[in-house]
């Protein structure tokens, strides 16, 4: 498969808080982008960018390149394969990019259904939330046909900072559990220490600065501490999320034998979250769990925190710029 000389006409399936980020940057880059969302009106709010927003998923089979960007492995097999899905007519795209979070079954599944009709099929699951990929710094681990990927790696150039190339089959799926497997992991951590700090007398925002100004700071670090030094839980990526991910890690752990026993412990509090009714808030919500089991009442210091994610921070990236495709 070549790499396209003139733009690709481009399929967006999911308009949920990714998903309409990184369609708005294909927009802003001058794609010729269709859009459908189960629930139109996120779809018909891509129009005033240029999108032309479709009734069904099957009415972008005539695209070039086909998005995926849903929540689950039955939405994703339900978009595709289903009665009114991509490929319920006789069209079908050359390329389907799945960006979503799945099992390795599932995708295995979808793509010996998709090769079947000859439509090539990239996992291309993100690292990074919305705010994230508004910055232009979202990356991608991308497995499937190296061909496909070729194709598609300029497109995916304007989308983030990057995407590096797995290899074939469903490689990709792993890679981004094991990344979410990470975060949750990271978030309990960062809870943890940030209740004790404060219980101790240090402000959330001093203790945060200092972190993030150390060896320990990270790009994650430093995104989640205006959430948490300000108690602003607007979910970027929910606990119910960040469970099902969880779930699927230790699924795959279970699989391969191998034991996650701190992976198994964060999931217990991530259901703890959920139960304590946190499940659609931002998983940074964890500080207030954990502030709760420490009998701490947290209260927003209202400060001017950095995310890092800012024009003046170190490699910002301007959004429509992308990074390189590690090809």
């Amino acid at each position: 498969m070549a790499e396209y000389r003139d733009a690709p006409r481009l399929g967006w399936i999911g308009a949920g808080r990714m998903g309409s980020v990184l369609a708005r940057r294909l927009l802003a880059a001058g794609h010729d982008v269709s859009v459908y969302n189960r629930t139109r009106s996120r779809a018909d709010a891509l129009a005033d960018g240029g999108a032309r927003v479709v009734a069904a998923p099957s009415d972008l089979a005539p695209a070039d390149i086909v998005f995926v960007s849903v929540s689950s492995s039955q939405d994703v097999i339900d978009v595709l394969l289903g009665p009114a899905g991509l490929l319920s007519g006789t069209a079908a795209p050359a390329v389907v990019v799945d960006c979503s979070t799945i099992s390795r079954d599932a995708s295995a599944h979808i793509r010996r259904e998709l090769a079947s009709r000859g439509t090539q099929f990239l996992a291309a699951p993100i690292m990074g939330n919305p705010r994230v990929a508004q910055a232009g710094r979202v990356t991608f681990a991308v497995s499937g046909p190296r061909a496909a990927f070729s194709a598609v790696a300029p497109v995916l150039d304007q989308l983030g900072a990057g995407a590096t190339y797995i290899g074939d089959g469903d490689g990709a799926r792993i890679v981004k559990i094991c990344h979410n497997i990470f975060l949750g992991i990271a978030a309990q951590s960062m809870a943890e220490v940030t209740v004790l700090a404060e219980k101790s007398g240090i402000s959330r925002a001093a203790f945060l600065d200092c972190l993030n100004s150390s060896v320990m700071g990270s790009a994650f670090t430093r995104y989640k501490s205006p959430a948490m030094v300000n108690l602003d839980f607007s979910a970027t990526f929910t606990g119910e999320l960040l469970l099902k991910d969880l779930d699927l890690g230790l699924a795959e752990a279970r699989r391969e034998q191998v034991p996650l026993p701190v992976t198994a412990l964060v999931r217990q509090i991530v259901q703890s979250l959920i139960g304590h009714g946190y499940g659609d808030e931002d998983f940074a919500a964890l500080l207030e769990l954990q502030a709760q089991s420490a009998g701490l009442e947290l209260v927003s210091e209202d400060a001017e925190v950095p995310d890092g994610l800012g024009p003046d921070e170190p490699g910002f990236e301007d959004p429509g710029q992308g990074g390189q495709a590690a090809r």
